[in-house]
Parts: structure tokens; sequence; C-alpha cells
């Protein structure tokens, strides 16, 4: 069973064996999670990428890459629902975090670090985020033995934990 906790800080600067970016369809950098990950890991993170997708990632899909200069060892990429694209099925959503999941087992990885996937420029409604995190990792049977949920700021925190408390 996965441990679930939530931390307030920069998921870059999380002591874990693989941290989740939330990354964009073309698996090139961006913004937001996507590009702080890619500035503090440093070019080997975008190499790898461009080698291992060069055709980019599926939304719902997940795959690794190496942690480049982060603390650590991989970042597994998921590609969240885009709200104002259209994507609103829910599924996509509990995709990224399971296949996240599957691919954390795949390395061997048993502490991860998760953003809150498609809750901010993607605009997925945050407390549904959170349900979906907590409700998939909660549910997954695999060799992760804490996964932490990152949250930027305070009032976010504070929602993560009350769902932690009494979840959906």
């Amino acid at each position: 069973m996965t441990n679930i906790t939530v931390v307030q800080g920069d998921i870059t600067q999380q002591q874990v064996d693989a941290i989740v970016n939330a990354a964009n369809n073309a698996m090139r950098g961006g913004g937001g999670v996507d590009g702080a990950i890619h500035r503090a890991g440093g070019p080997a993170i975008l190499a790898d990428c461009i080698r291992r997708f060069p055709d980019g990632l599926a939304t719902g899909d997940a795959g690794w890459t190496t942690g480049g200069d982060l603390a650590a060892r991989w970042v597994i990429h998921t590609v969240g629902p885009n709200v104002h694209a259209g994507q609103r099925d829910r599924g996509l959503l509990e995709s990224c975090y399971r296949r996240s999941l599957e691919v954390a087992d795949e390395l061997g990885v048993r502490s991860i670090a998760f953003p809150l996937i498609s809750a901010g420029v993607y605009g997925w409604p945050k407390d549904d985020a959170i349900a979906c995190a907590v409700e998939v990792i909660g549910a997954f049977n695999g060799g992760v033995e804490e996964a932490r949920l990152i949250a930027f700021d305070a009032p976010t925190y504070a929602a993560i934990a009350a769902q932690l408390v009494t979840p959906a």
C-alpha cells in the first residue's frame, strides 16, 4: 500500500526516486511545472525527451527520462488533459496518475513526488484534481511505498491535507 503525504514546496527539490512532470504532448519543455523541472534538471532531460519521445506523448500516457541535475534519479513525464482544449474526460486524468505509477513500478521506484496534474494552466478544477490523485494513488497496488503530493502554495496544501484526512 502506498503512503500518500502532502508537502508544500518545490517539486524540483524533493529527495525522492522520481518526480512526475506535468508535460505537454510535444515533450520539449514548457511553462509551469514542466519548465521548472527542465530548468532545474538541466539539458540532459530535454535531450532524453527528444531521444525517447521523438513524436511526443499522448494525453493520459507517461514515460520516463533521466533526472539530470535533479536529486531524483528519474523524471516521469505525463500529459494531462487540457480543459481549455475541450479535454474534459476524467479518465484521461486518472490515466496520468495510473500510468505514472506503472512506469515507476517498471523502474523500481519506491518514492515519488507528484504535482497536481492539469490543475494549473490546463484548467482542471483543483478539488477534483486532488480527489483524482488521492483516489488513483490510494488504489494502486504496486511497489511504490511513498507518494508525495506537492503543493506550491498554502491554500493548495490545506486542500490536499483535507482530502487525505477525509477522501472523497
